[in-house]
């Protein structure tokens, strides 16, 4: 059976450290359908936090048990987890700046930290014919929002490049990891069109960006998490090395 598609077997309590950022994140999604913003505001800023809590928890003490190097992979995640900190606190933590472009520029690192993380640690087979529609999506979503862009519409173009980036790159990693960069996508979409496109979007878009946000970012660490520190992953790994023909030497 391929490494990928084999179910890792982990202790119960690997997931322990997940519980603190699933229960915010139930708080807060309910507090955005509710529209209860004085929930809702304080709580969004401990979401990355506590994810990254998660993300710890889950890499402590796997290095001796897997025989792999966790070192690069978890500053990679932690380092996309704090930009996606930084974008969602953009207004509260850079009040000196605009918004937006502090939004765009932290999610925009965050990705770029994820898409380097998934290509060099994570990702364990090629692109699948799916994928392509990654590409049509930002063509899509170009054309629709253009008239509403204005002098943001490169800085937009190319945070849907890395946007599209890790969705594409996520689809190389199995399910999980592959789900939680189509969610991201997803909340990415709906916000976009809640920021320049407000008249088109009732107001319960808003719970819906939260709800697929912390859904997608949830996956994405916790399958990066999984793959990286299952014993089962890294056997399958060095077994599909090791069965892999001999070259020939050259004569």
């Amino acid at each position: 059976m391929p490494a990928h598609d084999r179910t890792p077997s982990l202790p119960r309590r690997w997931w322990w450290g997940f519980v603190p950022f699933i229960a915010l994140s139930v708080i807060h999604v309910g507090a955005r359908f509710a529209g209860a913003a004085d929930i809702a505001d304080p709580t969004k800023l401990t979401l990355m936090p506590l994810l990254a809590v998660g993300a710890v928890w889950a890499f402590r003490g796997a290095g001796p048990r897997t025989g792999r190097s966790l070192a690069v992979p978890a500053v990679l995640l932690l380092a996309a987890l704090l930009f996606s900190w930084f974008g969602d606190g953009a207004a509260t933590l850079f009040p000196f700046a605009p918004e937006l472009p502090v939004m765009l520029a932290s999610f925009g690192i965050a990705h770029i930290c994820y898409i380097w993380l998934m290509t060099r640690h994570i990702a364990d087979r090629p692109f699948p014919r799916w994928a392509l529609v990654f590409p049509l999506w930002w063509i899509a979503m170009l054309v629709a929002l253009w008239p509403a862009l204005g002098s943001l519409a490169p800085a937009v173009a190319a945070y849907g490049i890395v946007l599209a980036g890790t969705a594409a790159t996520a689809a190389r990693c199995g399910k999980a990891v592959a789900s939680g960069g189509l969610l991201f996508l997803a909340s990415d979409t709906i916000l976009s069109f809640r920021i320049f496109m407000p008249e088109a979007m009732p107001d319960w878009t808003s719970g819906m960006v939260m709800l697929t946000y912390c859904a997608g970012q949830g996956l994405l660490v916790a399958g990066i998490a999984l793959h990286r520190t299952s014993p089962r992953t890294a056997e399958g790994k060095q077994a599909g090395l090791a069965a892999r023909p001999a070259r020939p030497l050259a004569s």
